[in-house]
């Protein structure tokens, strides 16, 4: 038997025979109450549960995948589905405008619990707003510091074969559920980085005093979150090469001239190199976007499994399921770094995870998520796929936007 065979045998008789009260073991931060209204296909809904993982099941546009949506609200940003604040509200039939929307949850936290709120201002629609225990939050990033919530869903699985762009998103979000005020450094990054693109092309001869103050924002904000980048990818390669587990190694790295820059000086001195590059880009090629920065970044991968002929590939050049599997293995490494720094693991939304992994690989899965403790909400269609949580996860089918919860015995019986 080979050792990757062992480890998910080994995971198979662990969440089989652990005791049921198991997960409760490492401190968890999980939602026991969530409440949708006027949430895509959700007009109302209100959910109680427990602190298990959550299995929801049932047909292909059930509402599985927006109920997932809406717990990604509770994150800075814009949602697994990168959608606009006014493109999540349910519209009526006829009509193109979605009604004002609200996703609320009851955290259970080590430290006890929190009420986390979140929405469209009626008055500004296009705006989100939060609030924690009652009170108007600060912006979003108040949301990300009560709780990370990391996803992985069916249009990540071809993340190595897209766009940089995707690949940096992607690490955004888990730096930003490790870090909440990594999204405010993105947020303004990007937005000095339009302002000078709209003024160079707007204006020609653009004021230089105002191009050298967006600069200087750009340099700063985007030096910082290159650097968030970098530490964090610096952690995750120690947590997985640390990790012996059933899922293949991923060795990542950072391609780009600040992040090349950040190997070589200091980061004030790598502030000053952008400023400059910035400068001499706009001299000579004014009105185009820049190439220097973090927005031209790339994150890469290599499959490290020893003794495989995969072994040392690009990620994009591996099977399909290896692929989903890497990006299993990083998922699960962010999720027990988050686990160390704040104490307890994140939210996990995983959609439709199960469909593409063979038996073990699954049991595999639930076995890590029990062990860390972490609250996972899973989408599919066939309940069999989840039985080998069996006792240690609550089950809902989903059907029409409305929630039913299934004992583990019914669900044991669609086998």
């Amino acid at each position: 038997m080979t050792t990757a065979a062992l480890h998910r045998q080994t995971a198979v008789q662990e969440l089989t025979q652990a005791p049921a009260d198991a997960q409760t073991a490492a401190p968890a931060a999980a939602i026991t109450r969530l409440t949708l209204t006027d949430f895509r296909s959700y007009g109302s809904l209100r959910l109680a549960c427990d602190t298990r993982p959550v299995v929801l099941t049932g047909a292909n546009g059930a509402g599985k995948t927006n109920l997932l949506e809406a717990l990604s609200f509770l994150a800075p940003g814009r949602g697994l589905r990168a959608a606009k604040v006014t493109a999540v509200g349910r519209a009526p039939i006829g009509n193109a405008h979605g009604a004002p929307w609200a996703v609320a949850a009851i955290l259970a936290t080590p430290d006890g619990a929190v009420d986390v709120a979140t929405g469209c201002d009626p008055s500004k629609p296009e705006r989100r707003v939060a609030r924690v225990d009652g009170r108007a939050a600060k912006g979003v990033i108040a949301l990300g510091r009560e709780l990370g919530v990391i996803w992985l869903t069916p249009a990540m699985d071809r993340l190595f074969l897209d766009s940089p762009g995707g690949r940096r998103r992607f690490l955004d979000r888990l730096v930003t559920a490790f870090d909440p005020d990594h999204a405010g450094r993105t947020a303004a990054y990007d937005r000095a980085t339009r302002q000078r693109a709209r003024l160079l092309r707007d204006r020609g001869n653009a004021d230089p005093v105002w191009c050298t103050a967006l600069e200087d924002i750009m340099a700063r904000y985007g030096v910082a979150l290159a650097a968030a980048r970098r530490d964090l990818v610096n952690r995750l390669n120690a947590a997985l090469a640390a990790h012996q587990g059933p899922f293949p190694v991923a060795r990542l790295s950072l391609i780009g001239a600040v992040d090349e820059w950040l190997t070589e000086m200091p980061a004030v001195d790598v502030e000053d190199a952008l400023r400059f590059a910035l400068k001499d880009e706009r001299r000579q090629t004014p009105g185009d976007v820049p190439a220097a920065g973090p927005h031209r970044s790339d994150l890469t991968a290599t499959m490290i499994a020893t003794g495989q002929a995969s072994h040392g590939q690009a990620a994009a050049l591996c099977s399909t399921g290896e692929q989903k599997a890497l990006l299993i293995s990083i998922l699960l490494a962010a999720a027990r770094l988050q686990q160390a720094k704040r104490g307890h693991a994140p939210l996990l939304l995983l959609d439709e995870v199960a469909a593409h992994l063979d038996p073990d690989r699954r049991a595999a899965l639930f076995a890590e998520i029990v062990a860390l403790g972490a609250q996972a909400w899973m989408t599919g269609t066939d309940a069999a796929l989840f039985a080998p949580f069996g006792d240690h996860a609550q089950f809902f089918t989903v059907d029409h936007a409305r929630l039913t919860p299934v004992s583990v015995s019914s669900s044991a019986s669609l086998i």
